[in-house]
Parts: C-alpha cells; structure tokens; sequence
C-alpha cells in the first residue's frame, strides 16, 4: 500500500441636456482622433509625431515612406501614443475575464453544477484550486525536476510506480504537480494512498477530491482499465518513514500486488525515481510509545521538530529530481500470468532494481542537497 496519503458593459442611457453636455467616448483601438495641441504642451503624443516628422531626413524620390530614414522613429512615436489608449483596454479585457472565470466557478460550487466521478474525483477544482495551492511549492520551493516524462503514454492507463520518502508524504504530491504540469497530453496521476489518510479529518475529503484512492487492487484495477495513469509507492509506511540513516535504501516493496494489478489490466509499468525528498524532514528517531498513543505508524524526531513547535515542521527547501524510466510492458502476458507468483517475484524484483539503479544514477549527477 501507499501513503498518501463577471463583464464589462456600456451605458448607453439617453441624457437630457445633451447639447450642453458633450458626451465623451472611449477611443477605438485602431483609430483615434488627433487631438489639437495647446501652445506649449510638447510632452503630447501628437507634438513628439509632428516633431519627428518636421525634421528633414533627406528622403529619395519614390522612396516608399517605411523604406525612408527617421520612418522607423515617426512609427514608433505613433505606436507609443496608441499604446497608451490601448494597453488599459488589454489589461481590464485581461481582468474581466478572470473575474468572469472565478464567479463563474463559485455559483458552480454553489449549486452544484459540477461533475464527481465514483471515487470522489473532482476534475475541475483540482486543476483550478487544489493543483495551485501545491504548485508554488514544487515549482519554486523544491525546484523540481523532471526527466523522462514521455515515458508516460499519451493515452491508456499506465502503473507509475515510485519510491517512497520524506517522512511526510509530499512526494507522492509532487509527483502529481509534475504529472499533469509537464506531460504533453496535460496527463492526471492518480495516488492509491494508504487506509490512514482517509481516516484523517479534512485530508480525507481534500485527498478524494484530487483523485486519490484507497490502495486495493480492485479500485487500481478499475482505474487502469479506464485507461488513467495510476500512482503506487509500495514501500509504504517502511520507506516514508525509514530513518535517515537510511535514505535511498529502497524496502520491501510488498507482496507484488501492483505486478498483478498491471498484468491484468495490462497496462506498463512505469518506474520513477525521487532524489531530494529523503533530507526534506531528517529522520533522526522516532518515538514510538507516542506513536502507539496517538494511532500513528510513527512518530518522527528530527533536528527541529519537535524542539522548534510549528517552526520545525517547515520541510527545508531541497532540490527535487524526478525520473520516469523506460515503461515495462504487461500487455504481452496471458491473462493467467497475473496468478503466478514466479512472474510477479520477477517482475517486482525488475521494477525495484530499476529504480534503485536510477537513484544511485540521480546521486552520483547531483552537485549539492540544495543546489
């Protein structure tokens, strides 16, 4: 098992006393109306144009005009004083849209208009609320990056599975920014997260609705054969929260259970290999009498957590690496493969090897924990 886990509007209301009262009118982009210049307002758009094209540039007969020397400075001032009316136009264009976008989600939410699949899945508030919360943090804090992103099929379901680490479970988190953001088709990873995270209070309902699901085999199974790109860690609970004496040991990755789920849904297994989630939250002990009490597979002690409060719980900003390897294709197999224990050992033990061989690889490239 793995852990998880608005619109601009014209006033065209008649007014009395018209006459007196000129009415003014925005100006069109594309067409404006040369204004008279009062004496001694150089600084004007049209005194800067008539000023540049008074000057005498030496121009040859039947020279075309975009052709003569100082045409270039005369349609540069003419763009710069369009510009000027038309740049607000753009930017409140820009913003109308925006504000239309998001008081148009909000009466969705508020009715209801809004569409959830059997696992909970809500598309549209994990790409437009869920996806930017986590984003700044993959983006600019871990600085993540990913390699090998086109080993994950454009279309089809796919088994991703991954190395576990962290303490916490932000790399399963990550690795779905990094899914969706960089594949080509825009692809969503769904996470099988451990029975834990949909016992917690308010994880529970946030991990449903980005996807994530309970990791059993007949609900990976279903997903696969919908043809969605699948998320596993199988070192669980082991690798998360291994110490870190330990870190980029993979543990015992389960019975093999995910072999089976891909044999028969026959669908690649695709492995990924994380580097920088190991020293995120240094496991240096744990206490496990605490843990006991609190339900908790364990209870981490790190350099500043517990000793700093809430300070202590910030993960410290290291930089992330991660790969998808060459896909391991199941389709080829008859449909009692998935029933023998001989091919799901070698299957299992040939995706473990992978990806501890490409952490190592990830290693040895890397110059800093940091950099």
């Amino acid at each position: 098992m793995a852990d998880a886990k608005v619109i601009p509007f014209d006033d065209d209301r008649s007014r009395t006393g018209a006459s007196q009262r000129p009415v003014r009118r925005r100006p069109t982009l594309g067409r404006r109306k040369p204004a008279a210049a009062e004496p001694g307002t150089a600084g004007s758009a049209s005194a800067v144009r008539d000023a540049v094209r008074e000057v005498p540039v030496g121009s040859v007969p039947g020279q075309p005009d975009r052709d003569r020397p100082g045409a270039a400075q005369a349609t540069a001032a003419d763009a710069a004083a369009d510009g000027e009316a038309a740049m607000p136009e753009t930017g409140r264009g820009g913003w109308d849209r925006r504000i239309a976008g998001g008081l148009a989600f909000l009466r969705r939410r508020v009715t209801g208009d809004y569409e959830v699949d059997e696992f909970g899945y809500d598309k549209e508030l994990t790409d437009q609320v869920l996806m930017s919360l986590v984003r700044p943090l993959c983006e600019k804090y871990f600085r993540v990056e990913v390699k090998g992103i086109e080993n994950i099929p454009s279309d089809g379901g796919a088994l991703v599975v991954a190395n576990h680490s962290g303490t916490l479970p932000l790399d399963g988190l990550m690795m779905q920014v990094a899914v969706h953001d960089n594949h080509p088709a825009g692809r969503h990873l769904r996470l099988l997260a451990a029975d834990l995270v949909f016992m917690l209070p308010v994880i529970n309902e946030l991990a449903r609705k980005a996807g994530h699901t309970l990791a059993c085999s007949e609900d990976a199974e279903r997903l696969l054969q919908r043809g969605e790109v699948v998320g596993v860690m199988p070192e669980g609970f082991k690798g998360i929260g291994k110490p870190f004496s330990e870190r980029y040991k993979l543990q015992r990755f389960g019975r093999g259970g995910f072999v089976s789920t891909a044999l028969r849904a026959g669908t690649p297994i695709v492995p990924c290999s994380i580097v920088g989630a190991e020293e995120i939250y240094p496991m240096i002990g744990n206490a496990k009498t605490l843990a006991r009490l609190l339900g908790f597979p364990y209870f981490p002690l790190t350099p500043t957590f517990p000793w700093l409060g809430p300070l202590g719980a910030v993960p410290l900003p290291t930089k992330w690496t991660i790969q998808f390897g060459e896909p391991i294709p199941t389709d080829g197999y008859p449909p009692e493969a998935a029933e023998d224990p001989m091919l799901m050992f070698n299957l299992t033990d040939q995706v473990r090897e992978q990806i501890q061989h490409t952490l190592y690889k990830l290693l040895v490239q890397r110059r800093s924990v940091f950099f």
